[in-house]
């Protein structure tokens, strides 16, 4: 490995080491011959992601730097030189597990779907913004461990995406207050009488309750329809899949339970981490 090929990777790890946040890379669960190709995409999908939300930059200024971000990917992709660290890293990683160039350019494409959309008019553009934004991040790791099947990739698919969503409904008023956005399909919200005075006010009524206990169900299924991936992974990605669906069914759980508030975010404690171990431990389905 060269010095510059060094540099890139280890730019890319202080990165993930310090902002992690939500994507897998400090988890003591991952084989230590993944961390680095693992770091080196989170670093990809974080300054990619700050393009699109951090500071006070202009749209059009967001979707340039986006829409570079996309021309340097195929620049790598044609065995172009760059000197941006991230890109130099990456396309070793690219280069040495085989990826899939279009899960890059699918994260792109979910990034300036946050600059340019803010309603969703109803689930299966939801969904669409799930595949890029979330199945990406699933469909690397298989790649990264060579279980990339039609089996195990459409699977994977299905709980990311309802991970995703679980994501958004656990946090509805602080997407609509910071960055007025509004994940809940448009038709949905007409057919249950929800309009956007219930975000901006907080309101939990009867029509909110029942909406959001449709999309909670609806989201169950989805996150269900994935699990039989826990127990077919080996290993510590097994257990971490398994913990993984475990904790999104927990949340699915304390959202119900905190029905009469749709926007109070919920916390997991010391007995549904115990509850999550338990269930991963023993491959048990989550309830």
């Amino acid at each position: 490995m060269t010095d510059n090929l060094r540099d890139a990777y280890a730019h890319c790890l202080r990165m993930a080491r310090s902002h992690y946040e939500n994507f897998p890379v400090a988890s003591r669960f991952l084989p230590q011959r993944l961390r680095e190709p693992i770091g080196v995409i989170y670093a990809f999908a974080r300054t990619a992601d700050d393009f699109a939300d951090e500071g006070d930059l202009a749209p059009s200024t967001r979707i340039a730097k986006l829409n570079a971000y996309d021309a340097q990917l195929d620049v790598i992709a044609a065995g172009g030189k760059v000197d941006n660290p991230v890109f130099i890293a990456l396309a070793d990683v690219i280069r040495r597990h085989d990826l899939p160039m279009s899960l890059f350019h699918d994260l792109l494409t979910a990034f300036r779907m946050d600059v340019t959309q803010k309603r969703y008019a109803n689930y299966e553009e939801v969904l669409y913004y799930c595949r890029h934004s979330a199945n990406p991040v699933g469909r690397l790791l298989l790649h990264l461990y060579h279980l990339a099947t039609p089996v195990n990739l459409a699977h994977s698919d299905a709980i990311c995406s309802a991970l995703q969503l679980i994501n958004f409904w656990q946090d509805l008023g602080q997407d609509y207050r910071e960055n007025n956005r509004i994940y809940l399909p448009q038709d949905d919200m007409a057919n249950y009488g929800v309009d956007e005075d219930h975000l901006r006010h907080g309101r939990t009524d009867a029509a909110m309750r029942a909406l959001m206990d449709f999309q909670i169900e609806r989201t169950r299924r989805l996150l269900l329809s994935g699990a039989p991936l826990g127990k077919v992974l080996p290993g510590r990605m097994g257990f971490e899949l398994r913990l993984t669906l475990h904790g999104g069914s927990r949340v699915l759980n304390a959202l119900e339970a905190r029905r009469d508030d749709a926007f109070a975010r919920p916390r997991l404690g010391a007995a549904d981490w115990l509850a999550m171990l338990r269930g991963a431990l023993f491959r048990r389905t989550p309830a």
